[in-house]
């Protein structure tokens, strides 16, 4: 997956740099979130999506770190509640581009009704799902995510239990756009995260993220060999929802990336609120309200 040729690179590097904050990055070394980040404010850039054109929402997790680190609007919600927040603010300024994030445990744990709800709803909002596999921040704890058998801190003798498939869980909801990227590759997370972007309704799209301290079983390496580019497979359709079930069902040898479905005929949930034809964004309708009644 290729980015499109700029016609004036320095436009596009001011573009890039005017996202970029001094704070000191503090995730460990080896971090799928630095190449996340990265590829955020790139797709941005490219998208010419600035500092005034989005609000960016931040779940609890090693993946909310990111907020001080980018130059725009952002905020932090409650564990597992990002979606809800992420939607209310589109919902408020259908204006902004709404870019939400969350972690494996916040989004298939705490947070698994409001991804349903978000995907039932098909929020114009766009989804980064870094999935470590693990609880990263409170030092690794197994997650919804978390492979059967695999020994993490918190389960040394192995995960008992067989872990939820998110791309699986998404399909069956009958979502809109439903991709996976892979956190070390930079290149291929700008791009579909561009395409998330592009789309109209709720662009979910599951990042396979190296976490080198806590989770031990899928490094970087591992991930390295197991991914492949949808691209590659013959008459791959990404309009037909069961081929996408079908294509996502391995969680152990080929992890196919790319935008394995789209449906673009779902119309939104702001296209079908009718009683708010010809209004104002909710924003605007907001008044100061005296309170000195009540002293």
């Amino acid at each position: 997956m290729n980015l499109p040729l700029l016609n004036n690179l320095s436009i596009y590097e001011e573009r890039v740099r005017s996202l970029q904050t001094n704070n000191v990055l503090t995730w460990c070394s080896g971090c799928g979130n630095y190449g996340i980040l990265n590829a955020v404010t790139h797709a941005m850039a490219l998208e010419n999506i600035g500092v005034e054109d989005a609000i960016l929402c931040f779940d609890v997790g090693c993946n909310g770190n990111a907020s001080h680190n980018i130059q725009a609007y952002t905020i932090h919600g409650l564990h597992g509640r990002v979606l809800s927040l992420a939607a209310g603010i589109k919902i408020a300024d259908p204006t902004k581009t709404i870019i939400a994030f969350g972690g494996d445990g916040a989004t298939f744990s705490e947070g698994v009704n409001h991804f349903v709800h978000s995907v039932r709803n098909n929020f114009p909002i766009v989804f980064i799902f870094h999935n470590n596999e693990n609880y990263g921040l409170t030092t690794g704890q197994p997650s919804a995510t978390t492979p059967c058998g695999a020994k993490m801190n918190a389960a040394p003798d192995g995960v008992s239990t067989q872990p939820i498939n998110p791309l699986q869980f998404a399909l069956s909801l009958n979502p809109s756009f439903v991709a996976r990227t892979y956190s070390g590759n930079a290149q291929h997370m700008t791009a579909t995260i561009q395409k998330g972007m592009q789309h109209k309704g709720f662009a979910f799209i599951e990042v396979l993220q190296a976490c080198p301290t806590y989770n031990k079983e899928t490094p970087d390496e591992w991930y390295a060999a197991h991914v492949k580019d949808i691209v590659e497979h013959p008459n791959y359709d990404n309009r037909d929802i069961w081929d996408a079930r079908r294509i996502v069902e391995d969680l152990n040898d080929t992890f196919y990336i790319g935008v394995l479905y789209q449906n673009t005929d779902l119309p939104d949930f702001l296209s079908v609120q009718l009683s708010r034809e010809g209004k104002l964004r909710l924003v605007d309708e907001v008044e100061h309200v005296s309170i000195n009644n009540f002293y």
